[in-house]
């Protein structure tokens, strides 16, 4: 009788590690399937602006003379637009019907604003864009880590007709050394300074204060590169001197005769 109550309890015991494991499985699933993520946003366009010609100088030219000039002029950017403005919104509770249990409504939100041209983001895989990857797209990305074998530099600006040698290009306008502060984007933890990132201007011209910062994210699944202004706790004075929560830039090719636009599609990361 007791070797026969002994096998009972050893398989009791199997039985029990089982129903732990599956017991497990299914809190683990319910954790992956309510990860947060990044939502879309939605959009009121407030206005758009681009900057006017300059007033042609004048001189009066004089048969036999020469004459030295210096002269100053501006053009406007070829590669880029921008975004800046304000955020309104709440962290709620809901269910699948966007039926609200309750919500809590943000004085100052943080958190960060996505752009990308691709409407679709596995946003459990984003990675910060390194410019220096493989450009294969092979296997073996980390989330949240930084990506090896995605888009790099050289294919970035080749999709966008960016010279390497132009002023504006990728690199040179997101050089500011990885200077970001630390940020959670779809639970995954990105580092101070992990990215590449950018300086947006605030009020007193080139942000040397951490203000209006800009990283650039990259998803494998979909290869996808997204533009993610991270929020201002509390509104800053931006490049005018109104009070903004963010600024942010984003590739646009208006090289030579291409007149075409680039839908961006914006989702936004509440905390």
């Amino acid at each position: 009788m007791a070797r026969i109550n002994l096998v009972l309890s050893s398989y009791a015991q199997i039985y029990l590690v089982g129903l732990i494991a599956i017991l497990l499985a299914i809190v683990l699933q319910l954790f992956l399937s309510t990860a947060i993520e990044p939502t879309g946003g939605n959009i009121t366009e407030i206005r758009t602006e681009t900057a006017p010609n300059d007033t042609a100088g004048q001189h009066e030219a004089q048969a036999g003379n020469i004459t030295e000039l210096n002269i100053e002029g501006y053009s406007t950017t070829q590669s880029w637009q921008g975004y800046f403005g304000n955020i309104t919104g709440t962290i709620q509770l809901a269910d699948a019907s966007s039926d609200v249990l309750y919500n809590w409504s943000l004085a100052d939100p943080e958190g960060e604003v996505y752009a990308s041209a691709n409407e679709t983001i596995s946003w459990s895989n984003i990675q910060c864009l390194n410019f220096t990857s493989t450009g294969t797209r092979a296997g073996g990305e980390t989330p949240g880590g930084t990506s090896l074998f995605g888009t790099n530099l050289s294919q970035l600006e080749a999709e966008y007709s960016i010279n390497s040698s132009d002023v504006d290009g990728v690199n040179e306008t997101f050089s500011d050394s990885n200077s970001h502060v630390a940020f959670y984007s779809a639970n995954l933890e990105f580092e101070a300074g992990e990215c590449v990132s950018a300086d947006i201007f605030d009020n007193s011209g080139k942000s040397t204060d951490g203000n209006f910062e800009e990283v650039l994210l990259y998803e494998p699944t979909t290869a996808s590169v997204i533009f993610t202004a991270l929020i201002e706790p509390g509104s800053v004075a931006g490049y005018d001197g109104q009070d903004y929560d963010f600024e942010m830039l984003v590739l646009e090719d208006g090289h030579g005769a291409d007149i075409d636009t680039t839908t961006y599609f914006f989702f936004v990361e509440l905390e």
